[in-house]
């Protein structure tokens, strides 16, 4: 028995337009899942199921918006007719905006309500709450499927700076634990997975100089970690297989899997 084996699958991707999102898109295509890639970028949409084609895997791109419940669900209802019911649910959606992060310029009490609330609603209603609503209760009717979410590192230990995105990520650990009780003896297992620090689109700028260098933070980041090193996008495919596969993960639920280099298990 292959206990990685994804060939029966048919996994949802949100956020696979990004980077993160984008190598678990491909890294559960080569496992053997059919992925549905959802979003709203319909050009870089078709451009990761060009990738996962070329590498002989099988995909389609699905016009949605993660935070409007109606487009989920008619992204669901073309999932199925495309491929079949879902079985794995990527919640990779996220991210932060400088509207909402703490800065020499910028206080915390300075943050306005509005950016507060549209970060929360893209890490954690969109993020999380609003796909998991859709496509949870169906696999639930079904008796199989596995909702794996998206966390950070900063939703364990605040970081300095991104204090909303931490809040948000936080609140995800909690929905994921919360929805891993709910629906455990439904045979659907929920579980997190936390990255350290991967350049991405969203945070490149905090991290790398126009020059590719590491800037300050990042030298900081290093110092924290471990590894003394970013993470690579690929190194959160194997994680990511084992906690989507039935039979590598079959009684693992309302778990963290920590991705990071060794960042949140050291100090000084």
């Amino acid at each position: 028995m292959n206990l990685f084996d994804l060939s029966d699958e048919v996994a949802v991707i949100i956020g696979a337009t990004g980077t993160l999102g984008g190598a678990l898109a491909e890294g559960l295509a080569a496992a053997g899942a059919r992925i549905a890639v959802l979003g709203r970028n319909a050009e870089r949409g078709e451009a990761r199921v060009k990738a996962i084609a070329e590498k002989g895997g099988l995909a389609c791109f699905i016009a949605a918006d993660a935070l409007q419940r109606d487009s989920l669900s008619r992204a669901h209802a073309a999932v199925q007719k495309n491929f079949g019911p879902p079985t794995i649910l990527v919640n990779a959606a996220g991210g932060t905006d400088p509207k909402v992060t703490v800065t020499a310029d910028r206080a915390f009490e300075q943050i306005g309500i509005d950016d507060w609330r549209a970060n929360f609603d893209l890490n954690l209603v969109g993020g999380v709450l609003l796909p998991c609503q859709e496509f949870g209760p169906a696999m639930g009717q079904r008796a199989k499927g596995s909702i794996i979410n998206i966390a950070s590192v900063s939703a364990h230990t605040p970081l300095s700076r991104v204090v909303a995105y931490s809040a948000a990520k936080a609140a995800v650990l909690s929905l994921t634990q919360f929805l891993a009780r709910e629906w455990a003896k439904k045979g659907v297992r929920v579980n997190s997975l936390t990255p350290g620090f991967f350049p991405a689109e969203q945070n490149r700028h905090l991290l790398l100089n126009p020059d590719g260098t590491p800037t300050a933070r990042a030298q900081s980041i290093f110092a924290h970690t471990a590894m003394g090193r970013f993470g690579d996008a690929h190194e959160l495919i194997g994680a990511a297989i084992f906690l989507a596969s039935a039979k590598a993960s079959s009684f693992v639920t309302g778990t963290d899997i920590r991705v990071d280099g060794g960042f949140l298990s050291q100090t000084i």
